[in-house]
């Protein structure tokens, strides 16, 4: 399950298919920043430092300033893996926006995707 590629990746890298994949659905770039946002406690202003720098997932994820508390509710599957039993605390990080981010361009309310 390790893959410590991913973790030296930078975000900047990944972000556009973040992008692509909500807008080849109708839904929106404000969107997924909501998502990153709520995720993390990102703003706009310290996402666009981090895709300036070309920040990896690592240290993307270490200097978040607070993860969302209620990242236990994200339940569910993907990339072949149940993203609550992911031990690792940065893949499962990452694979929680995974999941969003999937969710969203499944269609789902932004209120369930958040979890609210």
């Amino acid at each position: 399950m390790q893959n410590t590629r991913i973790f030296t990746t930078s975000f900047a890298s990944v972000y556009p298919h973040y992008i692509q994949k909500a807008e080849k659905k109708g839904r929106t770039r404000s969107e997924v920043h909501e998502i990153i946002f709520w995720l993390t406690g990102y703003n706009e202003k310290s996402l666009q430092e981090i895709l300036e720098n070309k920040t990896d997932f690592k240290t993307f994820f270490e200097q978040a300033p607070q993860i969302n508390p209620n990242v236990s509710f994200i339940k569910g599957v993907i990339c072949g893996y149940r993203v609550e039993e992911i031990e690792d605390e940065l893949m499962r990080n990452i694979r929680y926006l995974d999941k969003l981010i999937d969710e969203l361009a499944k269609g789902k309310q932004m209120e369930k995707v958040l979890r609210k």
